[in-house]
């Protein structure tokens, strides 16, 4: 099937005269940067658009906060560097002004960085080697309640992603000690249970095979669970497969 182009194209012979688009209206909107450079190339390009730079500060300096107003409502920020204080920095506007949305501003993003920077508050990340069309855009979705996220850290992501799959799923359950279990204090009817958990046997079948209620069954569990420092019946069975020996586990199959 052949692809299609929609083009748009503007009829000048018709009489009917569209009014022009009314102005956006403008976002208050502030900028943390330390490069002198950005800043004043930032402030060009955002002049006539609704993006409009009201206050610029720096990262580093002491009144940094002073130009992000509670009615500040979009924050650019400089991550090219000292990406700790800059963090911190968003955080201390997101204490400030939680309405206010963030978006930063670096040549490139590492992934551990977005990931943090995107917890503590920040809706969108924009490169600055990209064009103003492209950034103004960024801004605009970021207004709408989107979240932006550069292609190249999206492909980092996507590349990353099928190498955790191919890995091997690592077990950090501690090497195999015996004395753990005697020191846990189970009781030996605990100590059959844990054996069931370890097989992934339901509440219903441990109830079954030990002639005893589900309620019952409930109460040892959550015994075991407090004992062993288990959060769930997950890490309870890998924890007794590092524990409990293969041998003397009576089959389930009642």
């Amino acid at each position: 099937m052949t692809a299609q182009t929609l083009t748009l194209v503007y009829n000048t012979s018709s009489d009917t005269v569209t009014p022009p688009r009314s102005p956006a209206p403008a976002v208050p909107t502030a900028l943390i940067c330390d490069s002198a450079l950005l800043r004043s190339g930032l402030q060009h390009i955002l002049r006539d658009t609704p993006f409009a730079i009201d206050e610029a500060a720096s990262v580093t300096g002491p009144k940094r906060l002073q130009y992000c107003a509670l009615n500040t409502a979009l924050l650019l920020i400089e991550a090219t560097q000292s990406t700790g204080r800059v963090l911190e920095v968003i955080k201390q506007v997101r204490e400030r002004s939680p309405e206010t949305l963030i978006v930063a501003l670096a040549d490139q993003f590492d992934l551990g960085f977005v990931r943090i920077a995107h917890e503590v508050g920040v809706t969108g990340f924009c490169l600055t080697g990209n064009g103003p069309d492209v950034l103004i855009k960024a801004l605009e979705l970021v207004m709408l309640g989107e979240n932006v996220l550069p292609y190249a850290v999206l492909r980092s992501i996507m590349d990353a992603a099928p190498q955790k799959l191919e890995q091997p799923v690592q077990d950090n359950t501690p090497e195999p000690n015996p004395s753990d279990l005697e020191e846990c204090k189970l009781s030996a009817r605990e100590t059959q249970i844990l054996g069931c958990l370890r097989e992934g046997a339901p509440n219903k079948l441990i109830a079954r095979k030990f002639d005893v209620t589900e309620a019952t069954v409930k109460v040892h569990v959550k015994a075991i669970l407090r004992k062993i420092g288990a959060a769930n019946r997950t890490q309870a069975a890998m924890w007794a497969s590092q524990r409990l020996p293969r041998t003397g586990v009576s089959d389930l199959n009642v």
